[in-house]
């Protein structure tokens, strides 16, 4: 079965590592904040202007002043700091981010990502995420493998508008852990029950299968 959105951030937690500061794009990522592995120190920032951010609250916690970049209500951990934007964004321009999850509307072979407009469409705006693929090396997309009718969102070339270019290497969608290398999405682990034909027939770039390609696991 395809995973759940919980499932997905779970799976995108397991890259976080010790000491690490890590962006949380709206949508799918910011759930990646609840599973952050125990044993490990990291700083999650949002370009609000929040370093240090926490699990979401529960309603003895909630407080709607307490915010990140997709105006949800958030936890502060011991230690954050609490600034404005334009600090925000000069930790992001000047590559201080060491990982940065966003999601995606499409993503091809080339390492593009289009993430913030549907023409014909109403969408919340650019945000952070041009500011984002430009200033960190390290980027995860985690996204829906397809649209709601099934057309595949792993494309040979983004149809839609940039948010930038040649900037990711690794995804993780519903069905499958992939890496870009050489034009070419590389499938590295299947989400568990997914076969392997269901990966291909829902990737409509090109996709290198390895003879061995193992299901996910979840801590």
């Amino acid at each position: 079965m395809a995973l759940t959105r919980e499932q997905m951030a779970q799976r995108v937690a397991q890259e976080l590592q010790d000491g690490y500061y890590v962006n949380l794009g709206i949508g799918i990522p910011t759930l990646v904040a609840n599973y952050v592995p125990e044993g490990i120190d990291v700083m999650l920032q949002s370009e609000n202007g929040l370093l240090g951010m926490g699990e979401f609250p529960t309603e003895a916690e909630l407080d709607a002043d307490m915010i990140n970049a997709g105006k949800q209500t958030v936890t502060a951990r011991p230690g954050a700091s609490i600034f404005d934007s334009a600090e925000s964004f000069a930790m992001i321009r000047g590559g201080h981010v060491d990982l940065t999850v966003l999601g995606a509307f499409e993503v091809d072979v080339e390492g593009n990502i289009a993430s913030w407009m549907i023409p014909g469409k109403l969408v919340k705006g650019m945000g952070g995420a041009m500011d984002l693929v430009a200033g960190a090396e390290n980027i995860i997309a985690l996204m829906t493998h397809a649209s709601r009718d099934g057309e595949s969102k792993l494309l040979p070339r983004c149809t839609l508008p940039l948010t930038g270019a040649g900037c990711i290497r690794r995804v993780l969608t519903d069905l499958a852990y992939l890496e870009i290398e050489n034009g070419a999405f590389v499938l590295k682990e299947r989400a568990p029950g997914v076969s392997i034909e269901e990966i291909v027939a829902r990737t409509a770039g090109e996709l290198v299968v390895p003879e061995h390609v193992p299901e996910m696991r979840f801590v």
